[in-house]
């Protein structure tokens, strides 16, 4: 979901479209006339330093990480940042071929203004999802052997991401109905769950093995259920906190900063090679992400260029639930997504029916003085508007990014403390 009004010559019978039908003037007469503001680089430098530093020097300085892994995570660093660069020339082509096709939208929480009257181009995650599946590819050539025991779970990784980015485009297309999105994932999981063969086992929190009266439990294939809706709840998170411009974006970009951070820090602090080698796995994932993400950030800014579409968003919460289940961390992953989780439990009695639940749940927009203003709908969005009062749009996105950071350093100071204690 996005802070768009849709336009498309088809029109879903489930899905009635808003209140608001009247033509619009726009800024663009052709597809051929469109010309896309420049990437706001000045901006993705100031976040990139902030999100990137600690991590790089935890791996390269802080920890003594094997050269038989620090070499290969530091070629899928390259890998990555020429994924940045690919990126950044293939979004304004792509915005051009999408225009052509009426794949565009209005931006909601800028109507009554002349930036609301503009069409923007929409779905480009699917320019993301592209470059970041070469990457990975390309990577496998120097990293994986034929006979790797990693190779058939990486590319059933790639294959369930690669599944989620084609539902996630058919979703921009159709505009499918919400309740169809939320087994999607479901699917997409599949080659995962049929390739995976890691432990189904979970580690009993000390203070409870003397009522369980076990320290390891085999889960067997419930462990497989566990990881299915892991995936779920991962990709609707993403797709349902939205709403403003960068947001979606910068939640994921926050989130694999975490999750790199986490993984250098295992991989430092571990002498069990199997999970040393399944941290960097997560790495090897988790840093094209974050690269090609960047790249589109630098766009969907304040004010956005483009819309990224669901495409993006089920893409970025199903590779950041691959990286969580093949890495082990899956527990570590839900508390990084702790402001996606008081999300849903907010949006729970909309998503059920309980309440009516309105197509589009964002915050109402003043023209007059560019603030928005929390609604009664649950969503994080609004409910911070309704506490700490009115916000324009960019700083609204600023301190919910901050709110995220919070969350994922609160989870690393609860694994400190909880460390030698709770496992």
């Amino acid at each position: 979901m996005a802070a768009r009004r849709r336009t498309s010559s088809v029109t879903n019978s489930e899905n009635p479209p808003p209140a608001i039908t009247e033509n619009r003037p726009t800024t663009v007469s052709s597809p051929e006339d469109f010309r896309l503001a420049p990437p706001k680089l000045s901006v993705i430098f100031v976040i990139s330093s902030l999100l990137c530093s600690l991590y790089l020097y935890l791996l390269c300085f802080h920890y003594n990480v094997d050269d038989e892994l620090k070499r290969p995570i530091l070629i899928n660093a390259g890998l990555s940042l020429v994924g940045f660069f690919v990126t950044l020339k293939l979004i304004p082509v792509a915005a051009r071929y999408v225009l052509r096709r009426n794949m565009f939208g209005f931006d909601i929480n800028k109507r009554g203004t002349p930036q609301g009257e503009v069409k923007v181009p929409e779905s480009l995650g699917i320019v993301v999802g592209i470059v970041f599946l070469i990457v990975a590819i390309i990577f496998q050539f120097f990293n994986f052997t034929e006979d790797s025991l990693w190779l058939v779970e990486y590319n059933a990784a790639l294959a369930s991401i690669c599944f989620m980015i084609l539902l996630g485009f058919v979703d921009d297309v159709l505009d499918v109905p919400w309740r169809v999105k939320l087994l999607l994932p479901s699917f997409a999981t599949l080659p995962l769950l049929m390739a995976y063969a890691g432990h189904t086992t979970i580690v009993i929190p000390k203070p409870l093995v003397s009522y369980v009266g076990l320290e390891i439990l085999d889960l067997g294939r419930i462990y497989k259920l566990y990881m299915a809706l892991l995936a779920v709840f991962c990709t609707n998170s993403i797709n349902i906190h939205a709403g403003l411009n960068g947001l979606e974006i910068g939640q994921t970009v926050v989130i694999a900063a975490a999750i790199l951070i986490h993984n250098v820090m295992q991989i430092g602090a571990s002498v069990d090679s199997e999970i040393r080698q399944a941290h960097a796995f997560s790495i090897y994932l988790t840093q094209p992400l974050m690269a090609t993400s960047l790249a589109m950030l630098a766009f969907n800014w304040y004010p956005s260029a483009v819309f990224v579409g669901d495409t993006y968003t089920v893409f970025a919460g199903m590779t950041m639930a691959v990286v969580g289940i093949l890495g082990h961390f899956s527990e570590t992953l839900l508390i990084f997504f702790l402001p996606q989780v008081l999300n849903f439990l907010l949006s729970l009695p909309q998503l059920a029916g309980i309440v009516k639940c309105p197509r589009h749940r964002l915050p109402k927009f003043d023209p007059a003085t560019g603030l928005l203003t929390g609604t009664k709908d649950g969503t994080l969005v609004n409910v911070y508007l309704r506490i700490f009062g009115r916000k324009s749009e960019k700083s609204l996105c600023i301190h919910l990014l901050v709110f995220q950071a919070l969350a994922c350093a609160f989870c690393f100071l609860l694994r400190h403390f909880l460390a030698g204690w709770y496992k």
